[in-house]
């Protein structure tokens, strides 16, 4: 690894930052992550796209656990590090910030160059005709049909998700597409299942603008994201990261700040409360 300056050294000297983010800049705001500092599961990986496609037993229970964990997800606003992110594009420093959550977190914060590499968790949309919902409408659909689960409590996952292993999902009712019939999804990107080309030429092209690469919270061990990094390595950009423990760009990195990201990104808001 190079010398590395100070990361407000390294954003300063950079005048077009290609930021990407992953869930470590979210947990704060109350939304689990996904992994450990060795970049390894704390828990079972989450369901893939063959398996929620497959089976109408996955989808009761992928709908079932996201009907108790929705209402604690939608509720998180953002923290200081989202704020940070957002302080510095309207500094004109950000090219783009590409984002593996699906939380719409940074938006919040007023972030207006996003991409949402990963799709969005507050859209449900139809697998066969494209017919789109609001996750919040959903929400009540879910209810309506399942009422007892409606106010059930059990402790947050990842992703709007919620721990309900031992829950017997048998007679659990899940909606149709109120057009077709078809099978609802969120409008994520599960795994197993491939980015949407568009927007991965997108960020592509962002990335051949930019300067250097600031990575936010990620331990890039999903390959849709640390593609950006190596292909960033490759075409000589330096790269800095801000994350708690081993990234997989590691032996990549001009730098590291191991601090949680609204800590590290603090000098950016320099008024305002740490999160």
């Amino acid at each position: 690894m190079t010398p590395f300056s100070g990361l407000e050294t390294f954003i300063e000297r950079h005048q077009r930052l290609f930021v990407l983010t992953g869930a470590g800049c979210s947990t704060v705001s109350g939304i689990p992550d996904y992994r450990d500092t060795d970049g390894n599961w704390k828990r079972v990986p989450p369901v893939t796209y063959q398996a929620f496609m497959g089976t109408h037993a996955t989808r009761q229970r992928y709908w079932a656990r996201s009907l108790v964990g929705w209402p604690r997800f939608g509720r998180a606003r953002p923290n200081a590090a989202h704020q940070a992110l957002a302080r510095l594009e309207q500094r004109g420093k950000v090219e783009v910030l590409l984002t593996q959550n699906v939380d719409r977190l940074h938006q919040a914060a007023g972030s207006a160059r996003v991409i949402d590499l990963h799709g969005r968790l507050d859209v449900v949309r139809c697998t066969g005709c494209a017919h789109e919902l609001r996750r919040a409408v959903f929400q009540h659909e879910l209810e309506r049909l399942n009422p007892a689960w409606a106010g059930l409590e059990a402790p947050a996952a990842p992703d709007g998700d919620a721990d309900l292993d031992a829950a017997d999902l048998s007679a659990f009712a899940v909606p149709p597409c109120p057009r077709c019939g078809g099978v609802l999804k969120p409008d994520v990107v599960f795994f197993g299942e491939n980015v949407p080309p568009a927007r991965v030429e997108a960020a592509q092209t962002h990335l051949a603008q930019a300067d250097a690469v600031l990575v936010v919270g990620s331990s890039l061990m999903v390959y849709s994201g640390f593609r950006f990094v190596r292909a960033a390595a490759q075409a000589g950009k330096p790269i800095a990261a801000i994350n708690l423990g081993r990234t997989r760009a590691d032996p990549l990195l001009c730098g590291k700040v191991e601090q949680p990201c609204a800590e590290a990104l603090g000098f950016l808001l320099p008024d305002a409360p740490r999160a």
